[in-house]
């Protein structure tokens, strides 16, 4: 069972996990992803499997249960014990007369709570280690689970019941019946307004906090063993009895234009739902011909990203890239002009002179003669000109891969390489095939760099079609259209590309604003309520 702490994350170890038939506790750097200097080992006189640990609000201590019922505190920094927590009251001279079931902490390292497996719940001073309270439930407890902003625990007994408690009022203030088997996993909302729970029957249940009662739940043919909900509530994260992934649920709350009353008017159903399918050779078989998946062109010195072999229908595949990539594509412009120089660059006070060397056999630096420099800036600027004339544009290995792509009429080794570039040298390769003269504008087929934007248009509309690297494709356009937006103005055969690309992007956004209409999103979490 591992416990996070982020407030310490840069500083020391903030992550503690206690193992099956442990009798110690091992801190972790999730900032590297590396075990720490430090194990935590508690009652060296008589060592049990250590059975909870939770880290206080500061990040400063660790506190483990043992099933012995020993509970002690560790500082993470130096991992060296500060102190066990004793019930004088107890026949063992320990905190229960038991298996210590969870542990936690309160905001301002006040409190620390504790719970046995015989039922008892223990309040004690954080500091002093002293007792300050306590209760029985009745029965057996199974997990606690503690929300530090409100101070209610919630708590699960052997009887499948969920009962909240208030810490600082020491009484039970909801009760929660439905589930039929164990209940392996609980966790709060970030508001604290909902109360998530799932069971070995195969059912999960949210549960109103203020309104204590259930408004939605959903059967599952696999049990869930986890859960977790993310802070701004739109995404929860399930583990499932022999599965290797973690399945995703949205919230169609955030989706629906339903209001309060009617999503809690459907908490009574319960919706059974199937696990989507993980298999990718599944998924390829049944792809359609829509999915614009295609062998990949034979090209060196290309390394390309992982492709999806399949590709779910409507919906659009994301790059995966960083968002600063692509968003720095759309604020380039911006991010020049706050890295333009305050002052332009100063002239030295003695400027050197450059003389052009010559290697020679002794060592000692020789110079060419005076004739052989050129002498007039005029006749090396017109010679440096006629060297860019013949130069040939199709050396770019920009320009040569949208033309294999092109020629093959699949795009992912293109794609690949684009991605790889940066957004500045992204920029510069599009800028290099603007147009600036209007020389030949009567003829535009002599123009090398219109054939190039004809063919880029049509990797557009290509990705687009495919719905694949959406947001990085979007970037792209925009850039695109910044620097060609008057080239394709001008030409009528690229006004039928652009009007083509139009086309096919109003319909690809038509089709998911549609869907977000209707809240269906890539799981369907419950159909008609909260999740």
């Amino acid at each position: 069972m591992p416990i996070l702490a982020e407030i310490r994350e840069r500083d020391w170890c903030n992550v503690v996990t206690c193992h099956m038939d442990t009798p110690r506790a091992y801190v972790w750097r999730l900032q590297n992803f590396v075990l720490g200097e430090h194990i935590l080992t508690p009652s060296l006189d008589n060592q049990t499997p250590v059975k909870a640990c939770a880290i206080s609000a500061c990040g400063n201590f660790a506190v483990l249960g043992t099933e012995g019922g020993w509970i002690e505190r560790f500082n993470l920094q130096s991992g060296i014990s500060r102190g066990s927590y004793i019930d004088k009251s107890e026949k063992r001279s320990c905190a229960h007369d038991g298996q210590v079931v969870g542990v936690s902490c309160d905001a301002t390292n006040a409190i620390m709570i504790s719970a046995g497996f015989h039922g008892d719940i223990k309040v004690w001073d954080f500091k002093e280690r002293e007792l300050k309270s306590r209760w029985e439930v009745g029965c057996s407890l199974v997990k606690i689970v503690y929300h530090r902003p409100n101070g209610l625990l919630a708590t699960v007994a052997d009887d499948f019941v969920i009962r909240l408690f208030d810490v600082v009022a020491l009484r039970m203030v909801r009760k929660f019946e439905g589930h039929t088997d164990r209940v392996t996993d609980m966790c709060f909302s970030e508001d604290g307004k909902w109360l998530l729970s799932s069971s070995m029957d195969g059912s999960l249940r949210i549960w109103d906090v203020i309104l204590a009662r259930q408004i939605d739940a959903v059967h599952v043919d696999v049990s869930i063993t986890s859960l977790s909900l993310s802070p701004n509530m739109d995404v929860l994260a399930t583990s499932h009895v022999d599965q290797n992934g973690v399945y995703l649920w949205v919230n169609q709350a955030m989706f629906s234009g339903a209001s309060t009353l009617d999503l809690y008017a459907s908490g009574k159903n319960v919706l059974s739902v199937k696990l989507p399918a993980v298999s990718a050779n599944k998924g390829s078989e049944d792809m359609d011909s829509g999915n614009c998946i295609e062998p990949q062109p034979e090209i060196k010195d290309i390394v390309c990203a992982p492709q999806f072999s399949f590709q779910i229908p409507d919906l659009v595949t994301l790059s995966l890239l960083p968002k600063s990539q692509w968003q720095s594509l759309i604020n380039l412009d911006i991010i020049k002009e706050r890295n333009r120089p305050i002052e332009p660059p100063k002239k030295p006070e003695n400027s050197p002179f450059l003389l052009t060397s010559v290697p020679s056999v002794s060592g000692e630096v020789a110079f060419r003669s005076n004739d052989l420099v050129p002498k007039d800036k005029d006749t090396k600027g017109g010679e440096l000109e006629n060297s860019l004339k013949k130069l040939n544009v199709t050396s770019s290995q920009f320009l040569r891969l949208l033309q294999s792509s092109a020629e093959v009429e699949n795009f992912s080794a293109f794609t690949n390489y684009i991605q790889s570039l940066s957004p500045s040298t992204l920029d510069m390769e599009l800028r290099m095939l603007q147009i600036i003269d209007d020389e030949d504008q009567q003829e535009p087929e002599k123009r090398p760099e219109l054939v190039y934007i004809e063919l880029l248009m049509d990797y557009f509309t290509y990705e687009v079609s495919c719905r694949n690297n959406f947001e990085f494709i979007q970037a792209v356009i925009r850039l695109f259209l910044k620097i060609h937006g008057e080239t394709v103005r001008r030409q009528s055969k690229l006004q039928d590309k652009a009007r083509e690309l139009l086309e096919i992007q109003s319909s690809v956004w038509q089709r998911i604003d549609k869907l977000f209409q209707s809240s269906r999103c890539m799981v369907t979490f419950l159909s008609n309520s909260q999740f």
